[in-house]
């Protein structure tokens, strides 16, 4: 909007009848705002020509010369046939008019045409002669009607030229009037030159002499409106336009971006003008901007190539998509193309981008700047202010009450929470407005003046619990006893793991048991979720880095011995994601050391092969998930989660925790490796080697190595023994 501001407004277009080519219409451009003037110009000027033009032929003038024509035309007439009267009454032969024409007959003596009687009693060489006679008369009167339709033809040429005189001299001026308006557009005083000339050829639509039978210019629409091949269609009016335009298009489709020819049902068949052409978003956009949402553009058929060939060509050509696919057969027109001056904006997903840059050879030609828009914004003193008046904005511009400043320190917490960092403010509006909306409701439903921090926490609390069937059904299965979880004791190779599920808009954190077993084997760490094709490709990569730890950290001198199996326990739907991989290694860890762990705490995180502790997504779920089970089982007060160090600044909880927390009846420990998590989980030290390499033999990594160095003696002596029977192996 800044920048359209800038910008001069863009012209006016129209769209008028191409008289020598009528189904080619001619684009004409004018200043902004002067569209509309020049249609009003142009039906003011027909209107004026129509009265003009009939009291011009009605003058005196007109009529006396007109006459005048006439006259002479008879006396060219006259004279041949009065010479040739006079010739055939020397000859005693009259020339006398009948109703077909003209005709001889011979006279008696007292100058008296004869009758057939008396004509056949005369002597036969006397009527002879006088046949003769006519006869020759006759050709000569051929030769003198003949003269006649060129004489004609030249009077009709003479009254001709004197109706384009006349009515000349009659719109002369209003035509003049117009050019001088004009004349700083040449293709309008063009115009208005083909304007004349077809008044002039079409005199009798002026003079009221036109039959309203007749058709139009194009031969198919019924002349209702003789006087419509003058009209003016205004295709864009700019007028009260200060700036560059800024058009958006909703519904872009092939038509709505390009414009199109409406049809008018007539006879059954579908016809069209010029002044049937409508206008499409790349005709208001012309010489501004254009926004468009991409995902729309490219649902709608053929939008998409239309749009790129538009700006590819510079030019917007108006083109039927029913005739171009055959559709339908009818008179079609062709509009003269509108040269294209725009900036096209394409907003949407980042998907979208990357597919159209990989797929679409043509794309990063013509949509050449990526502004990739962060969906987050840090969250700090000068952008809680700004977020401050933007929530305010908000609430002003939805016509909702005001806020008090501890709702408004609520909204900015819940915006934290939508980015899930504790660090930044997620910047997408819609959810803002609708919780805003919903707080609103809430605060009439209390009878509040302004919007209190009880109003946004229960329109959040509402919203949540609209959307929580599935996570209450979880936990009422989880306190039957249907779901197996345990918030008490200790188990050996057993732990509560944490997952997320996302349902729409909600999203809920989920305990699930995970366990494992080992034995002597070669064969790793056995990841049953992938072995029965429910566990994607990211849970596969996180079992298979505990393989890769447990013989970087164990056994780097002998190969790994063991095979173990790790599965989440009632799980009948596919598990991805490594956030889980703390969790397994921690339940695989106990089952080597057959230390119990404690079930009154839950792991999330990811582990590297180092043994390090990872951050994961959904950490306040996650924690929010096992608290309820931990609430719906009674909370005893040793609860917790262990949670990735990295992950204490995503830390955005709900009050509920948070009491508990500081009550000392939940925990939160984030760690920061296996090492901090084993202590936590089975109460022992997880020990470090001496200075000759060794772990203590009571601690936890002490009595991993040892089922480990176990399980590779047993490998030795299976080996040897296998070699005694003579069937040496090749390992």
């Amino acid at each position: 909007a800044q920048t359209a501001a800038e910008r001069p407004p863009a012209p006016d277009w129209c769209y008028v009848n191409n008289f020598y080519e009528p189904h080619k219409p001619t684009a004409l451009r004018l200043q902004p705002g002067k569209g509309n003037i020049f249609k009003n110009d142009m039906e003011q000027f027909i209107e004026e020509a129509r009265i003009v033009i009939p009291a011009t032929f009605d003058s005196d003038e007109y009529r006396s010369k007109a006459e005048e024509l006439e006259e002479e035309l008879k006396d060219r007439h006259a004279t041949p046939l009065n010479e040739l009267s006079e010739e055939a009454k020397k000859q005693n032969i009259a020339l006398i008019k009948t109703a077909t024409g003209f005709a001889f007959a011979p006279l008696g003596k007292d100058e008296e045409v004869l009758s057939p009687e008396e004509f056949n009693s005369l002597p036969e060489l006397t009527r002879k002669e006088l046949q003769e006679k006519i006869s020759v008369l006759h050709e000569k009167l051929r030769r003198v009607l003949s003269q006649f339709p060129v004489w004609r033809k030249e009077t009709n040429e003479k009254l001709q030229a004197l109706d384009r005189e006349t009515a000349k001299s009659a719109i002369t001026h209003l035509i003049d009037l117009l050019k001088k308006r004009y004349r700083d557009n040449p293709p309008i005083i063009v115009y208005l030159e083909m304007i004349e000339e077809d008044i002039l050829k079409n005199l009798a639509d002026f003079r009221g002499t036109h039959d309203e039978a007749a058709l139009s210019i194009f031969g198919t629409i019924p002349k209702t409106d003789t006087f419509r091949r003058y009209a003016v269609n205004v295709l864009v009016d700019n007028s009260g336009q200060e700036s560059a335009p800024m058009i958006f298009e909703n519904h872009p489709s092939h038509s709505n971006l390009i414009g199109r020819s409406e049809y008018q049902s007539y006879m059954g068949a579908l016809v069209t003008d010029f002044t049937l052409i409508k206008p499409g978003a790349l005709h208001r956009a012309n010489g501004g901007y254009l926004i468009l949402d991409a995902r729309k553009v490219l649902m709608q058929p053929y939008a998409w190539e239309s749009l790129k060939r538009t700006l590819e060509t510079g030019e917007i050509r108006i083109e039927s998509l029913e005739r171009t696919l055959s559709f339908i057969s009818t008179v079609a027109l062709e509009p003269e193309p509108i040269p294209l001056d725009v900036k096209v904006i394409l907003a949407g997903e980042r998907l979208l981008y990357y597919m159209l840059l990989h797929y679409d050879p043509d794309f990063q030609d013509l949509f050449k700047v990526a502004a990739d828009f962060d969906d987050q914004i840090a969250r700090n003193s000068d952008n809680n202010i700004l977020y401050a008046r933007m929530i305010g904005s908000l609430a002003s511009g939805e016509e909702l009450r005001n806020l008090e400043q501890a709702a408004v320190a609520r909204l900015i917490e819940y915006c934290a929470r939508l980015a899930g960092d504790a660090e930044k403010l997620s910047t997408h509006l819609r959810s803002i407005t609708d919780l805003l909306r919903e707080a609103d409701h809430w605060a009439e439903e209390s009878g509040h003046n302004h919007i209190k921090k009880e109003d946004i926490e229960t329109a959040i609390d509402k919203q949540v619990y609209r959307s929580d069937r599935i996570q209450q059904r979880i936990k009422e299965e989880i306190k039957r006893g249907t779901i197996l979880i345990d918030t008490s004791g200790s188990e050996i190779a057993q732990v509560n793991g944490l997952s997320v599920i996302q349902l729409g808009n909600h999203a809920f954190g989920r305990p699930s048991r995970i366990t494992a077993t080992t034995r002597f084997g070669e064969g790793g760490v056995l990841d049953i979720e992938r072995e029965t094709e429910l566990g994607g490709p990211l849970h596969s990569k996180g079992v298979m880095i505990l393989s890769s730890f447990l013989a970087s950290r164990y056994v780097n001198e002998a190969p790994l011995s063991m095979t173990a199996s790790i599965v989440f326990e009632q799980s009948y739907g596919e598990v991805e994601g490594d956030s889980a991989s703390v969790a397994e290694l921690c339940a695989l860890l106990s089952a080597l050391s057959g230390l119990p762990i404690r079930q009154s705490l839950a792991v999330t995180g990811s582990i590297n092969q180092h043994g390090m502790v990872q951050a994961i997504g959904g950490v306040n779920e996650k924690i929010e998930g096992f608290f309820d089970v931990c609430t719906t089982m009674g909370l005893k007060g040793d609860e917790g989660v262990l949670i990735p160090e990295s992950n204490v600044k995503h830390l955005m909880l709900r009050r509920d925790i948070i009491d508990a927390a500081a009550e000392g009846q939940f925990r939160i420990y984030p760690v920061k490796t296996i090492d901090q998590a084993m202590e936590l989980l089975m109460g022992k030290p997880a020990g470090t080697r001496n200075r000759k390499g060794v772990f203590p033999d009571s601690s936890i990594n002490g009595r991993v190595e040892s089922k480990l160095n176990e399980y590779a003696s047993i490998r030795r002596r299976f080996i040897r023994g296998t070699g005694k029977r003579g069937n040496p192996g090749n390992e």
